[in-house]
């Protein structure tokens, strides 16, 4: 299977490389708008810390194990803090809980109002930071008119299937297409959400303001603008991306967020408050004054960055078209040595990475999703080691 998949993957790299008007996202086709910066990987930079603080350049990543298989269309994936992992399937929208020490599979119901499509459907899902005392599961899906947060209470004492309450909408109206959805949710160390979105394929969304589409939110745990947003009475965190998918915190509580690209770049981007990205008038680095450029840039056939983590000193990103998870070795703001990557094909297309505390990591694949080559026991959860 691992030898099958590294031919296919690089055959498809071939045809990506040669073919032109590609976008860097799921397999979709390309947008109108955005620019061709000139060509660069990463931006290594002294930061003034001692030389031995960074990590080391080379890096590793061992498979321990198959935590789970058989998953459908897999998207989001959050640890509890009593054990267990929860998983979120797109497609079948609904929740299910994982025990990651025997794989076993419980379904904990389905998320009613969920409109999958392209895509859209049932994507990123957080634990409420009260979780001890409200037992409240967060869930980004997209129903039939638009994206949204809900929130839900999960009784393990209820019968299978029975599992999840009611949900409560805590923010609605972000905006929803066939593709560039966003979906990605996670509680940051203010104990605030944080939600990373789309703009539907219209580019000018963006750099709107008052649209929530191609945006980082952040917002308490109500939905209700969080205490020091950059813009009065709004959930607008940063602004000028076009679909992000992946949100993580360093060691010194710096957000971080993997975004796709359009035709040239794919982007890992260190997040300001009120922060203007550049999409649709930059894409990668280079583009014109008054935008942030991104800390690593990758050609398209190499990402569709997803999910990342942080483990080990490094930004740790899972790629879609690309098939590989990468390793991104951080010194502040700025990245201490090239990006490195793993698993190149072995595994297919990898969705979601999440921290499983010191060196370990979750991985997601995402070959269930209509645009992957499933094989036996597709779609899997697995345990890393890294450094």
């Amino acid at each position: 299977m691992v030898q099958r998949r590294v031919v296919t993957a690089a055959l498809a790299a071939a045809v990506l490389l040669v073919t032109s008007g590609c976008s860097s996202d799921d397999g979709e086709q390309p947008d109108a708008a955005g620019g061709s910066p000139p060509s660069s990987s990463a931006e290594a930079s002294p930061s003034g810390q001692a030389a031995d603080a960074a990590p080391p350049a080379e890096g590793s990543v061992k498979v321990v194990r198959t935590v789970a298989e058989d998953l459908d269309s897999p998207w989001g994936l959050a640890a509890l803090p009593e054990g267990g992992l929860l998983v979120s399937s797109r497609d079948e929208a609904t929740i299910s809980r994982i025990d990651e020490r025997t794989g076993e599979k419980t379904e904990l119901g389905e998320v009613p109002g969920v409109a999958p499509a392209g895509e859209g459907g049932l994507m990123g899902i957080a634990v409420s930071p009260e979780y001890a005392s409200d037992h409240m599961i967060y869930a980004y899906f997209t129903s039939a008119s638009d994206n949204r947060i809900v929130r839900m209470p999960y009784d393990p004492a209820k019968p299978v299937g029975e599992q999840l309450g009611a949900p409560d909408v805590v923010l609605r109206g972000i905006p929803k297409g066939t593709n560039h959805n966003g979906g990605r949710i996670a509680f940051g160390p203010d104990q605030m959400l944080y939600a990373g979105t789309g703009e539907r394929y219209e580019g000018p969304l963006a750099q709107d303001k008052d649209s929530l589409g191609g945006k980082i939110l952040r917002m308490t745990p109500d939905g209700e603008p969080a205490p020091g947003n950059p813009f009065d009475d709004s959930v607008v965190y940063s602004y000028g991306h076009r679909n992000v998918q992946g949100l993580a915190w360093d060691g010194e509580q710096r957000l971080w967020a993997s975004e796709f690209g359009q035709n040239t770049w794919d982007e890992l981007n260190h997040i300001q408050p009120g922060g203007n990205y550049g999409w649709p008038e930059a894409e990668g680095k280079g583009g014109e004054s008054g935008y942030i450029g991104p800390v690593a840039v990758w050609d398209v056939a190499e990402a569709s960055p997803s999910g990342i983590a942080m483990a080990e000193g490094s930004i740790w990103m899972a790629g879609l078209r690309g098939q590989r998870l990468w390793r991104i070795p951080l010194d502040g703001t700025k990245t201490s040595a090239e990006p490195r990557s793993f698993l190149e094909g072995d595994y297919g297309r990898l969705r979601t990475v999440v921290s499983a505390g010191g060196d370990k990591l979750w991985l997601v694949t995402s070959e269930t999703d209509g645009r992957g080559s499933p094989e036996g026991g597709d779609d899997k959860i697995l345990e890393l080691e890294v450094r």
